[in-house]
């Protein structure tokens, strides 16, 4: 910052780009040049004989793959407007429900929620015909989201289904799939997981993209759900009961969690011989590979001759004595072969399983049930999830009572549903973020006849339902001792609302680089700059895509501040103040400066081009250690 120029905020999400480049410069800094590019030759020599430099190599690729590069490095102008009238607790609430376009949303979410999202869970089209839209320029993705939800008039940008007639059906999903999957891996913490739903359609291709983008050794299982446990009686094809859940994790920091134990898993322990460490059962004595040097005999009590199985014995002949002295291994009433014994007590848990039965989690049915119960009857929706299969999920991922819970398809929000009843069960404080396109109903399904236009407006109404069932399920049972124990123990209330926002363009009207370069053109486009704020934009609006493009989470806590007659937002306690205000005092400036925030932000309309103002703001806020001071 100099004495005399105030810099302008950016008004573009965050370059993922940059982000990339910053991690290879804390990596390798020797592989910049002077003037900050990358030097690759001298990146190959760094790497040594860890560079493939040929052309054919195994790997993922199809048509319009460079073009997803491309969408993952346009940075996005668009912006999350507040909608108060579709929140519960709005200014209270840690929860979020994201109407829009889940490309645009999630580069909008990149400064504000960069590493810090624990899990993630999506279930994404199966690209199964016709099942997802998609902008046919990648380029113009919010344009051609604002024609679809009719906020602008079309200009020949065409969006249609992905028809399985067309010659690029499979390269179109990937299209689509990739750079989301890219620019989700960045909110993910260290040790953060991803669950991904899918059926036979894409799975293989899903698995390989994945592979790409988490790396194949981040891969930790691909799971079967079985979804349903009746035959469809189809002929000449199989009965189909499962669909997949591919898991990654963001690295090895991850820990896959194991399960409660149930008197279910129990039931084979028992101490029928009074051992005092308890119930236990028989465990498994042979080597599962052929280990030469575990081959050896064993002398029992009576000096009988045990032979070694064909693999050898799980233990050295030492271990193998010591185990015999404690107890933990014994011999057959017949001396004929050793007992390994599994204690009860000794065990963390159980461990996962990678086939997730109907029966545990839930399946499609149940699912259709669980809406129904809610809808009074209605199934808004055709292909929800069981809530089973999402806590099952959290509880794989090691969920604490505190984490954040992405999903950005998350059509009837049974996620956000999950998580709710999670948290009404041990009084915890998970917190979702749901992200919704608002497709359209057909208007000849049940939806659409219940009053419901897209599918965003189910999945808040879902949420909305579940929490008033919450709240009176409370109000019924709050003089029971277990609920006020349970709440004394959390500290605090279940958060039972949710934050609306819609996205939407810029509240601040962008240069357009591509403006026609003729002196009138440019000439225009000037003079409609001038007044730079939409007319039409609230002041919370604009607060809050300062909030987010400022990389605050749009949860945090904003109070409302008068100082000498103008009205000024602090945010996350004053590390940050923004002054709305079109006429700015010194008065004020100076007030904002006082409290020594690390950073500032004011209306450069605010001015009202006085440029003394300007440098003698400058000064103050430098004087008082303000890192950074900006106007937009």
């Amino acid at each position: 910052m100099t004495d005399s120029i105030i810099e302008s905020f950016p008004l573009t999400s965050m370059d993922v780009t940059d982000l990339q480049q910053q991690k290879l410069k804390a990596l390798f800094p020797e592989v910049f040049t002077e003037s900050g590019k990358i030097d690759f030759d001298k990146l190959r020599l760094t790497l040594g004989e860890n560079v493939d430099a040929g052309k054919e190599r195994f790997g993922l690729n199809w048509a319009g793959k460079s073009v997803c590069f491309q969408t993952i490095k346009q940075s996005s102008v668009a912006t999350l407007v507040p909608a108060r009238d579709e929140s519960v607790d709005f200014d209270t609430t840690e929860n979020l429900y994201i109407e829009g376009d889940n490309l645009e949303v999630l580069k909008l979410l990149q400064k504000s929620y960069l590493g810090k999202v624990k899990m993630i869970y999506i279930d994404p089209p199966y690209n199964t015909g016709n099942d997802f839209i998609y902008p046919d320029n990648y380029a113009e993705n919010l344009n051609t989201y604002l024609e679809y939800t009719g906020q602008v008039d079309g200009e020949g940008r065409a969006i249609s289904t992905n028809k399985d007639t067309d010659g690029r059906f499979h390269s179109k999903w990937l299209n689509m799939m990739y750079p989301r999957l890219f620019l989700a891996k960045n909110l993910l913490r260290e040790d953060g997981v991803i669950f991904i739903s899918i059926d036979d359609s894409e799975q293989s291709n899903l698995k390989r993209l994945c592979d790409e983008v988490f790396g194949e050794e981040n891969c930790i299982a691909n799971l079967i759900w079985q979804h349903s446990l009746q035959p469809k009686g189809y002929s000449g094809t199989f009965s189909v009961h499962h669909n997949f859940v591919l898991c990654y994790q963001k690295s090895s920091d991850f820990e896959l969690a194991n399960l409660e134990r149930t008197d279910e898993h129990n039931k084979n322990y028992s101490n029928s011989d009074n051992d005092p460490n308890g119930a236990w059962r028989s465990g498994d004595v042979r080597n599962a590979l052929y280990r030469p040097n575990l081959i050896y005999p064993i002398q029992t009590p009576s000096g009988k001759i045990i032979e070694p199985p064909a693999n050898g014995w799980r233990w050295s002949k030492e271990t193998l004595q010591s185990k015999i002295q404690s107890g933990e291994i014994i011999f057959s009433t017949d001396e004929t072969r050793i007992i390994r014994k599994i204690y009860l007590n000794t065990l963390d848990g159980r461990t996962p399983e990678t086939i997730l039965f109907g029966k545990d989690v839930g399946t499609t049915r149940e699912a259709a049930s669980e809406i129904k119960i809610i809808f009074d009857g209605k199934q808004p929706f055709d292909t929800p999830k069981p809530t089973g299969l999402l806590k099952h999920l959290s509880a794989l991922s090691g969920l604490s009572r505190n984490d954040t819970i992405l999903d950005f398809f998350s059509g009837s929000s049974t996620t956000a549903h999950a998580i709710l009843d999670l948290n009404k069960e041990d009084g915890g404080n998970r917190k979702f973020i749901m992200v919704q396109l608002p497709e359209p109903c057909d208007k000849e399904s049940e939806a659409f006849k219940a009053g419901y236009k897209n599918i965003a407006e189910i999945g808040k109404e879902r949420i909305r339902r579940v929490i008033n069932k919450i709240k009176t399920a409370q109000t019924e049972t709050e003089a029971k001792a277990d609920l006020v124990d349970k709440l004394n123990e959390s500290n605090s209330p279940q958060d039972l609302g949710f934050k609306v926002f819609k996205l939407q363009k810029s509240n601040f009207k962008v240069w357009d680089a591509n403006v026609e370069k003729t002196a009138e053109a440019i000439q225009f486009a000037l003079d409609e700059f001038v007044d730079h704020i939409n007319p039409q934009a609230e002041q919370e609006a604009i607060l809050f895509e300062l909030l987010l493009k400022s990389g605050f989470e749009l949860t945090t806590p904003i109070e409302k501040l008068t100082l000498s007659d103008k009205t000024v937002f602090s945010i996350a306690d004053g590390a940050l103040l923004i002054c709305l205000e079109k006429a700015l005092t010194h008065d004020v400036i100076s007030e904002m400066a006082k409290r020594s925030p690390s950073r500032v932000i004011c209306l450069d309309e605010g001015f009202q081009n006085n440029d003394q103002l300007k440098t003698n703001a400058v000064l103050m806020m430098k004087n008082h250690g303000v890192e950074v001071f900006r106007t937009v």
